[in-house]
């Protein structure tokens, strides 16, 4: 059996869709048919079935998912173990990392690396969260830094740490907020929110929506300070949700105001994912334990 066919049965009964697999895989709808059809050929049963979901599994494609995770976690082990042969030769590591964590930890990460490897090189590669999720499973970065992904095999992932979100508004608006603020009394405040699927964004529209809460977003911008820097100037009645720390990003955080939000809390979750195909190579060990060992609020022990 080819490799990279079982590799594309993997992504699409994961993804439970051919369309999204073709997207991460960075192939064409027919092309991934194809694959699947000449697999299912030489197999001689059929592994998918076409539901007016996306795909399902058929008991046979059922039986060859675990042997194609495996065959896969051997042959990227195979080629790891045989990279790190050759480890005394210099090399590269390919880091993907949200643009407002990288303004906090890019520095640190490039230092400690430089220090350890001064033979090799780290490309920093900044982006969102689902932008950095798909340049991981298309192999192109090797770790990245991503809030809440969606599993995948074809990743390794552990949480770092954390962190509450508030809602937040400029002082020059003229309005106050109270102490603390509920979840059922977001609907009240005009909303400055990313656009879907941003990560901060579902997760305060699932918790608002499992509580019957309907939220008023009156405008939608996807970097977050973007957002925090146009509420730190504006006079206008508006308000955004974003981590309690994104407040100490932009030079304007004197002009904002801050309360946590209660009756739940909503919390962000920063984890560190690792390419299946990357999870034995030194290079990329060695940045996830420079990562781990940066101090952050709100670290998980």
């Amino acid at each position: 059996m080819d490799l990279k066919q079982l590799q594309y049965f993997i992504v699409i009964a994961e993804q439970h869709s051919f369309s999204r697999a073709a997207d991460m895989l960075d192939l064409s709808q027919p092309s991934l048919s194809r694959q699947i059809q000449l697999l299912e050929a030489e197999l001689g049963q059929h592994l998918l079935v076409r539901t007016g979901r996306g795909v399902e599994l058929t008991e046979a494609g059922a039986r060859l998912l675990g042997h194609a995770r495996t065959l896969h976690r051997m042959a990227t082990q195979a080629k790891q173990d045989l990279m790190n042969f050759r480890s005394a030769a210099p090399g590269r590591v390919r880091l993907g990392i949200p643009p407002r964590i990288a303004r906090r930890l890019a520095p640190s990460i490039m230092q400690q690396f430089r220090a350890l490897f001064p033979d090799s090189s780290i490309t920093l590669a900044e982006g969102l969260s689902a932008q950095l999720r798909d340049w991981l499973l298309k192999d192109k970065v090797d770790l990245a830094l991503l809030y809440e992904p969606a599993p995948s095999s074809l990743m390794q992932v552990e949480s770092l740490y954390r962190e509450n979100l508030v809602l937040a508004h400029a002082h020059a608006s003229g309005m106050r907020l109270p102490g603390q603020v509920q979840v059922a009394d977001l609907g009240q405040y005009p909303l400055v929110l990313p656009s879907a699927p941003n990560t901060i964004r579902t997760l305060v529209e699932q918790t608002c929506r499992d509580r019957n809460v309907q939220l008023n977003v009156v405008a939608e911008v996807d970097v977050v300070q973007t957002i925090v820097e146009t509420l730190s100037y504006s006079h206008e009645p508006v308000f955004t949700i974003i981590p309690r720390s994104a407040l100490g990003d932009i030079p304007g955080q004197a002009n904002l105001s801050c309360a946590p939000i209660v009756e739940p809390a909503i919390l962000n979750n920063l984890t560190l994912a690792i390419a299946t195909m990357a999870a034995e190579s030194r290079l990329v060990l060695a940045v996830a334990d420079i990562i781990r060992g940066i101090d952050m609020p709100g670290k998980m022990s």
